[in-house]
C-alpha cells in the first residue's frame, strides 16, 4: 500500500489531495497520511466493511438497461476529497448568487419578458424550447423562488479553480448519497474524524423541510408537505423515501391524492381527505396534471395546477422552472447575473459554444476531436460525445446531428477535470471528479457544505455518472489551506 502512494503520479491535473511534488495538501495532509500507513489488508477490509455497510443500509441506485431496472449497490470509494473552507466560501457565494439570478430569469420569463424584450438573450432560444411551459405564465411563486432545489455540477480545471458546468433545476437528484457517503465514511473510518473539523451535512432534510414549509400559502405551525414520487420503479426512488423519512413527511404516489370543487389538493388518508400544503414532487412537468400536460401521463394528479395557480398548495420545484435547466440557455447565465443582480458573476462557467449560432457552429464542426458536445436537455451522460475519447464514425455521426438540428446542442473544451486518489484494486490512483451541490431557496438561500463527489471509476475517464459506471466519495470542507 505504501508503494502505491510513493508512486502515485498526478500528471497534468490538479488533484484534490496531492501537489505536483507528490506531497499532500495542508487540508489534506492527515488524512493521507493515516491511509499511507494502512497495509493492503487493512484497506480491505475497511472497503469490505464499506460495502457491507452499503447492502445494510440498503443504498441502491437503479439502472435501466435493455428494457430492464437493474438495482445495483451504490459504489463509493472511501478516501474523501477534501476542499478548504477558504475555497468554499467563494464557491458558496457564487452559487448563492447564481441561483438567485436563475430564479429572477424564470419569474421573467413567465411575466414581464424584459430580458428577451432587451435583446440579452434570444427570445427564440427561451420560447421555443420544450422546456417552457406556456401554461406557467402569470404565475409569481412565492418569494420569486421557482428552483426551490437546485442541483449545480462544478468541476476544477488543471488550474484549481472551480466552473459550473451546468445547472439542474428540474428535478435534481443525489443529495441522498452525499448524506449517506458521510455516514458511510463515519463507519468505516471513525479515525479519520479524530483530528478534523468537517463542516456537517447531516442537517440537510431538516433545512430541506424549512425550505419547503416557508413556501406554503397556510399558515400553519407544521405544514402539511408531502414528497411525489412516480413508484417503486424510479430510479432515484431510495432518495424519495431517504428524503420524506428524514423529513417526516409522507411519501406519496399521484393516485393518492385528487383535486377537490375548492381547487385544493388533498392526500387520501384511513381518516380521510387532508389538505396538502406544499408538494416536492420528483415527477417531470410533463406528467405532473393530465389536464394540463400529457392526457396519458398516471402519474400525476388532475387539476394540481388549477390547486397551484389558485395560490392553494406550492410545488416545489415549480411547473416551467426547467426553462433555465437547458444547456443553450446556461450559456446566458453570466449575462443574467449582471442583468438582474448588477453584479460581476462571482463563479465561472464554461466557455460554451452554441450550434444555433453560425460562427459557433462552423468552429465546433471543424473541431469535433477537441470538443465535448451536448444535448441541450439530455441528462445522465447519455447523449454527449467526448471528441478526444471518440472514433471517426461518432465524429461523423455528431457532425451529422448538428447539421440536422443545431438548437439541440451546444459544444464545451474539453477541460482536464480535476483528479483524486481512488482506491482501485489494490492501488491508490488518479481518477476524474466533479462535485454536485445542492442550493435551497425559499424565504433564504443556502448552500450545502460540499456536496455529491462524483468519480470517474475508469482510468482516463471523464464520465462521472453512476449510469455510466461512476463512483463516488464523501466531501469535505474543512478548515486550513491548499
Amino acid at each position: 500500500m505504501k508503494s502505491s502512494w510513493n508512486t502515485y503520479d498526478t500528471g497534468p491535473f490538479f488533484d484534490e489531495l496531492i501537489t505536483p511534488a507528490g506531497t499532500p495538501r495542508v487540508a489534506a495532509r492527515r488524512a493521507v497520511n493515516l491511509f499511507k500507513e494502512m497495509t493492503n489488508e487493512e484497506m480491505n477490509a475497511r472497503r469490505s466493511a464499506a460495502e457491507l455497510a452499503i447492502i445494510d443500509m440498503g443504498i441502491s441506485f437503479t439502472v435501466y438497461s435493455e428494457g430492464e431496472n437493474i438495482d445495483r449497490a451504490w459504489p463509493f470509494d472511501m478516501i474523501p476529497r477534501i476542499i478548504t473552507g477558504k475555497d468554499w466560501a467563494k464557491v458558496s457565494r457564487g452559487l448563492a448568487q447564481r441561483t438567485r439570478a436563475l430564479n429572477a430569469f424564470i419569474d421573467d420569463i413567465y411575466n414581464q419578458q424584459r430580458i428577451l424584450k432587451d435583446g440579452i438573450v434570444p427570445a427564440e432560444t427561451v420560447l421555443e424550447s420544450g422546456n417552457y411551459k406556456a401554461q406557467c405564465a402569470g404565475m409569481s411563486p412565492r418569494y420569486g423562488a421557482w428552483a426551490h432545489i437546485c442541483g449545480t455540477d462544478l468541476v476544477r480545471d488543471k488550474d484549481g479553480r472551480f466552473y459550473v458546468l451546468e445547472d439542474n433545476l428540474r428535478v435534481p437528484s443525489g443529495v441522498s448519497y452525499m448524506l449517506e457517503n458521510r455516514e458511510i465514511t463515519k463507519r468505516v473510518l471513525p479515525e479519520l474524524f479524530e483530528n478534523y473539523s468537517v463542516q456537517p451535512v447531516d442537517d440537510y432534510p431538516s433545512r430541506l423541510f424549512s425550505t419547503l414549509a416557508s413556501l406554503s400559502p397556510r399558515d400553519r405551525r407544521r405544514p402539511c408537505v408531502v414528497v411525489l414520487t412516480p413508484g417503486i420503479y424510479n430510479s432515484a426512488y431510495f432518495e424519495h423515501s431517504f428524503l420524506a423519512r428524514g423529513m417526516g413527511a409522507e411519501l406519496v404516489e399521484g393516485s393518492d391524492m385528487f383535486v377537490d370543487d375548492d381547487d385544493c389538493l388533498y392526500m387520501r388518508t384511513v381518516d380521510g381527505p387532508e389538505r396538502v400544503d406544499v408538494v416536492y414532487r420528483r415527477i417531470d412537468d410533463d406528467f405532473l396534471d393530465p389536464e394540463v400536460f400529457r392526457e396519458d401521463s398516471t402519474l400525476g394528479v388532475p387539476g394540481i395546477m388549477r390547486a397551484w395557480k389558485a395560490g392553494n398548495v406550492a410545488i416545489a420545484n415549480a411547473p416551467g422552472s426547467g426553462v433555465a435547466d437547458d444547456k443553450v440557455v446556461y450559456a446566458f447565465v453570466p449575462d443574467m447575473i449582471r442583468y438582474y443582480l448588477n453584479e460581476k458573476p462571482a463563479i465561472r462557467s464554461v466557455k460554451t459554444y452554441l450550434c444555433m449560432i453560425e460562427k459557433d457552429r462552423e468552429y465546433v464542426l471543424n473541431n469535433l476531436e477537441k470538443l465535448v458536445v451536448k444535448p441541450a436537455n439530455e441528462s445522465g451522460g447519455y447523449g454527449l460525445m467526448v471528441g478526444p475519447h471518440s472514433t471517426s464514425k461518432q465524429r461523423d455521426k455528431f457532425s451529422r446531428l448538428i447539421q440536422e438540428n443545431p438548437r439541440n446542442y451546444i459544444a464545451q473544451p474539453t477541460l482536464s477535470l480535476s483528479t483524486a486518489p481512488t482506491y482501485i484494486g489494490d492501488t491508490v490512483a488518479p481518477r476524474h471528479l466533479d462535485l454536485r451541490p445542492f442550493i435551497l431557496s425559499g424565504k433564504e438561500t443556502w448552500v450545502t457544505p460540499g456536496g455529491l463527489t462524483r468519480v470517474a471509476l475508469v482510468e482516463g475517464s471523464l464520465v462521472v455518472n453512476s449510469s455510466q459506471g461512476g463512483g463516488s466519495k464523501d466531501t469535505w470542507i474543512v478548515e486550513g489551506s491548499r
